[in-house]
Protein backbone atom coordinates (compact mmCIF):
# COMPACT_ATOMS: atom_id res chain seq x y z
CA UNK A 1 0.00 0.00 0.00
CA UNK A 2 2.76 2.46 0.94
CA UNK A 3 4.80 1.47 -2.11
CA UNK A 4 1.82 2.22 -4.34
CA UNK A 5 1.38 5.66 -2.78
CA UNK A 6 5.08 6.41 -3.20
CA UNK A 7 4.94 5.30 -6.85
CA UNK A 8 1.94 7.56 -7.51
CA UNK A 9 3.70 10.47 -5.81
CA UNK A 10 6.85 9.82 -7.86
CA UNK A 11 4.76 10.01 -11.03
CA UNK A 12 3.05 13.19 -9.91
CA UNK A 13 6.36 14.89 -9.13
CA UNK A 14 7.78 13.74 -12.47
CA UNK A 15 4.85 15.39 -14.24
CA UNK A 16 5.35 18.53 -12.14
CA UNK A 17 9.03 18.58 -13.11
CA UNK A 18 8.11 18.31 -16.78
CA UNK A 19 5.72 21.25 -16.43
CA UNK A 20 8.42 23.25 -14.62
CA UNK A 21 10.86 22.49 -17.40
CA UNK A 22 8.33 23.73 -19.94
CA UNK A 23 7.89 26.99 -18.01
CA UNK A 24 11.67 27.31 -17.67
CA UNK A 25 12.16 27.03 -21.42
CA UNK A 26 9.09 28.98 -22.55
CA UNK A 27 8.65 31.47 -19.70
CA UNK A 28 7.49 34.90 -20.80
CA UNK A 29 10.00 36.68 -18.60
CA UNK A 30 13.17 36.27 -16.59
CA UNK A 31 11.32 36.31 -13.28
CA UNK A 32 9.04 33.48 -14.44
CA UNK A 33 12.06 31.43 -15.44
CA UNK A 34 13.76 31.99 -12.08
CA UNK A 35 10.59 30.92 -10.30
CA UNK A 36 10.34 27.83 -12.52
CA UNK A 37 13.95 26.95 -11.74
CA UNK A 38 13.34 27.34 -8.01
CA UNK A 39 10.25 25.15 -8.21
CA UNK A 40 12.25 22.62 -10.21
CA UNK A 41 14.76 22.46 -7.34
CA UNK A 42 11.98 21.83 -4.84
CA UNK A 43 10.40 19.12 -7.00
CA UNK A 44 13.79 17.47 -7.46
CA UNK A 45 14.27 17.41 -3.70
CA UNK A 46 10.85 15.84 -3.21
CA UNK A 47 11.56 13.28 -5.92
CA UNK A 48 14.86 12.31 -4.29
CA UNK A 49 13.29 11.99 -0.86
CA UNK A 50 10.55 9.78 -2.26
CA UNK A 51 13.12 7.66 -4.09
CA UNK A 52 15.08 7.33 -0.85
CA UNK A 53 11.97 6.17 0.97
CA UNK A 54 11.19 3.70 -1.79
CA UNK A 55 14.70 2.24 -1.96
CA UNK A 56 15.48 2.51 1.75
CA UNK A 57 18.81 4.23 1.09
CA UNK A 58 20.21 7.32 2.79
CA UNK A 59 22.28 8.48 -0.19
CA UNK A 60 19.17 10.02 -1.76
CA UNK A 61 18.61 12.17 1.32
CA UNK A 62 22.18 13.44 1.19
CA UNK A 63 21.80 14.30 -2.48
CA UNK A 64 18.55 16.12 -1.68
CA UNK A 65 20.35 18.15 0.98
CA UNK A 66 23.10 19.16 -1.45
CA UNK A 67 20.55 20.18 -4.09
CA UNK A 68 18.64 22.19 -1.49
CA UNK A 69 21.74 24.15 -0.54
CA UNK A 70 22.79 24.77 -4.14
CA UNK A 71 19.24 25.64 -5.14
CA UNK A 72 18.96 28.26 -2.42
CA UNK A 73 22.26 29.88 -3.36
CA UNK A 74 21.35 29.79 -7.05
CA UNK A 75 17.99 31.43 -6.47
CA UNK A 76 19.54 34.17 -4.35
CA UNK A 77 22.22 34.89 -6.95
CA UNK A 78 19.76 34.98 -9.84
CA UNK A 79 17.35 37.22 -7.93
CA UNK A 80 20.16 39.58 -7.01
CA UNK A 81 21.19 39.73 -10.65
CA UNK A 82 17.65 40.58 -11.77
CA UNK A 83 17.32 43.34 -9.18
CA UNK A 84 20.74 44.99 -9.49
CA UNK A 85 22.14 43.67 -12.80
CA UNK A 86 25.29 42.85 -10.84
CA UNK A 87 26.17 39.86 -8.71
CA UNK A 88 29.31 41.10 -6.95
CA UNK A 89 29.09 44.30 -4.93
Amino acid sequence: MIQTCIDIALGAFAVAMALNLYRLLRGPGVVDRILALDTLYVNTIALLVLAGLREGSTIYFEAALVIAMLGFVGTVVLSKYVIRRDIIE
